[in-house]
This record gives structure tokens, C-alpha cells and sequence, in this order.
């Protein structure tokens, strides 16, 4: 055998090498094409069964109420039920663990609020971390809470005259909460280090029990927001001294502000919010930010805003992300001024 053999065989095999070698390559293009379409594809079947919009409290309060108005909407508009699932507990804290760790593929989403961006800080550990585990979807609306007291247990006509109660009773005044690291606790660590006051936190599951208590008196005051005792202000049951936004509400003309009241530096009011889990295909989340907007802008949505003192709000993914960063950050120099912390 000659030298043009032994060439001939080898540019043979080379060629036949190199032939394999590429069409290894153009499948594993194939492939890589494949999955990079699967989010794509996720959206145009998405959804294709019923979804479970998870709320952090008990029935009745407003993250409740507000998560059954958009549940009843959604479905209409993605043509799937919206099952609204409460698991309450530990200042919202549990709903939120749950759909942390819920699978990515949009069937599972989180009725978020303010109370999040707080219990971030106050809690020692917990079992996710709510910026990196939870995706923004879209706000839904913001509600101020406001500083409520029933008048047949506590007979104050305005802040001063609660302050002045407050420091009159030999063990202070018991305020409720929805919760350790919710926005009312915070109120009212305030509240209490603004005027000098004695105040005893009793915290609840959620704004239904601690609503009952106030009607019964078994705490002196809340710092609740307004969905919820808004129909027991109307109706002269609870009073309301005022509320802990920078701006009056539209819903309350004549109830002044905690800064108008003498108290100043309160700006805070709980907003609410969809989430899905981390890792949720973007297609699927563009359109649900897209689905939620509309309805958020819709005259029959509002309508229902309206009637629970709550006003709308409406930001991009983006923009609602900033939000929850920027008041995280905001939300933790507090926590640390007051030193609230849960083991």
C-alpha cells in the first residue's frame, strides 16, 4: 500500500467526521432554538386552567376584598377561574413563603402589600427572600389607614384628646395590627414615639378579627386601613381621628391628617399588589401585567375602589419593583429606629 492509500482513507474518515460533527451542531442548535421558544410558547397556552390568587390574611379585610374584586375580573378577561385561597398568618408572611416556593409557570400568584417591603426587616429569618423570590406583576391600589377608635370605650374627639387618655391610663392603650411587620404595627411604634404615649400592641391574623375586637372593645384603637372600617365610620359605630397618609382621603374630606393633627413626619399608607413566583416566563407576566392594568383602569373597577376608600394605581413591572426597593430600604432604618424585631 502506498502513501496516496493511506491519504485517501484519511480524508475520507475526516470527511465523514466532520459531517457527524455538524450535524451534532445543527441539533444542538435545534435544541437550544426549541427551549429558547418554550417561554413563548408557555404564554400563547397560558392559561389553560384555573388560577389561585393566594391572600396572606383572613377573609373580610382589604387585601381580601380587593383580591375577589380583581379575581372576578381576571377570570372574565383570561377566560379561566381565579380561586381566591387565604393563608393567613404572621404579618402576611406565610401567604408569601407559600408562593415563594410555588412552581414558576403562572397559575400561582401572591395578593401582595406594603406589609411585605417591612416584614423583611422585622423578622429574624425567613424562609424566602421577597425581592429575589417574588416577581412584580402590577399594583392594584393604594389605601390609607386610618387612626380609628370606638367611642362608647374610648371618648376621644380628636388625636389630642387620645394622647392625653393614653397617658392617663395607668397601663396605656391596647392598639391592634394585622400582624408583627405589618404597616399598622409600624404606625403605631411611631405613634407611640412621636407623643410619648403608652400604647400595647395586640396583633391579629388579619383586619375581620381585629375589626370585631374594636367594635367590642377590646382594643382601645386601630391603625387599620380604610376598607375595612370605613362602612363602621358611616355608619357612627367607630370614629375616625385620622389618617396616616401626607394627603387627606377622598373618601374621609373632613378627617385631617396625623401631620395636621400636630404629628408630623407620618406619610404611610398600604398599597397592594400581584406577584408570581420567581422565574415565571416574562411572556406570561407581560401579560398578566398587561391583563391587570386594564381591569385596573376600567370605570367598574374603580367604582369598587371607590367604594372601598381606595384609590387606584397603576406602574409598569419596572417601576413597581423600584417602589418595593426604594421602601424596603426606607422601611428598614425605621425598623432599626425602633428596634422591632421577631425571633
Amino acid at each position: 500500500m502506498h502513501a496516496g492509500y493511506f491519504f485517501t482513507r484519511f480524508t475520507r474518515c475526516f470527511a465523514r467526521g466532520s459531517r457527524r460533527r455538524m450535524r451534532g451542531a445543527a441539533l444542538l442548535a435545534a435544541g437550544f432554538a426549541a427551549a429558547a421558544s418554550l417561554p413563548a410558547a408557555a404564554a400563547e397556552t397560558w392559561p389553560s386552567h384555573a388560577l389561585t390568587l393566594v391572600v396572606p390574611f383572613p377573609t373580610g379585610g382589604t387585601t381580601d376584598v380587593l383580591a375577589r374584586a380583581l379575581g372576578d375580573q381576571l377570570s372574565r378577561s383570561l377566560g379561566q377561574p381565579v380561586i381566591v385561597e387565604n393563608r393567613p398568618g404572621a404579618g402576611a408572611t406565610i401567604g408569601a413563603d407559600y408562593v415563594a416556593k410555588a412552581k414558576p409557570d403562572g397559575y400561582v400568584l401572591l395578593m401582595g402589600a406594603v406589609h411585605h417591603t417591612i416584614a423583611t426587616s422585622v423578622y429574624k429569618s425567613l424562609g424566602y427572600d421577597f425581592q429575589k423570590d417574588l416577581a412584580p406583576i402590577a399594583p392594584i391600589a393604594m389605601v390609607p389607614n386610618v387612626l380609628t377608635i370606638n367611642p362608647a370605650y374610648t371618648p376621644a374627639r380628636n388625636v389630642a384628646e387620645l394622647v392625653a387618655l393614653a397617658k392617663k391610663s395607668p397601663n396605656g392603650l391596647a392598639y391592634g395590627s394585622n400582624g408583627f411587620g405589618t404597616a399598622q404595627h409600624l404606625i403605631g411604634t411611631q405613634f407611640q414615639a412621636a407623643t410619648g404615649a403608652t400604647l400595647l400592641h395586640v396583633p391579629y391574623k388579619g383586619s375581620g378579627p381585629l375589626t370585631t375586637d374594636l367594635l367590642g372593645g377590646q382594643v382601645a384603637m386601630s391603625f387599620d386601613t380604610m376598607t375595612t372600617v370605613l362602612p363602621q365610620i358611616k355608619a357612627g359605630k367607630l370614629r375616625a381621628l385620622a389618617v396616616t397618609t401626607a394627603q387627606r382621603s377622598k373618601a374621609l374630606p373632613d378627617v385631617p391628617t396625623l401631620a395636621e393633627a400636630g404629628l408630623k413626619g407620618f406619610d404611610i399608607g398600604t398599597w397592594f399588589g400581584v406577584f408570581a413566583p420567581a422565574g415565571t416566563p416574562r411572556p406570561v407576566l407581560d401579560k398578566l401585567s398587561a391583563q391587570v392594568a386594564q381591569i385596573t383602569a376600567s370605570p367598574e373597577f374603580r367604582q369598587k375602589l371607590d367604594a372601598a376608600g381606595a384609590e387606584p394605581m397603576s406602574a409598569t413591572p419596572t417601576e413597581f419593583a423600584a417602589r418595593i426597593d426604594a421602601e424596603t430600604k426606607k422601611f428598614a432604618q425605621l425598623v432599626k429606629d425602633h428596634n422591632l424585631k421577631v425571633e
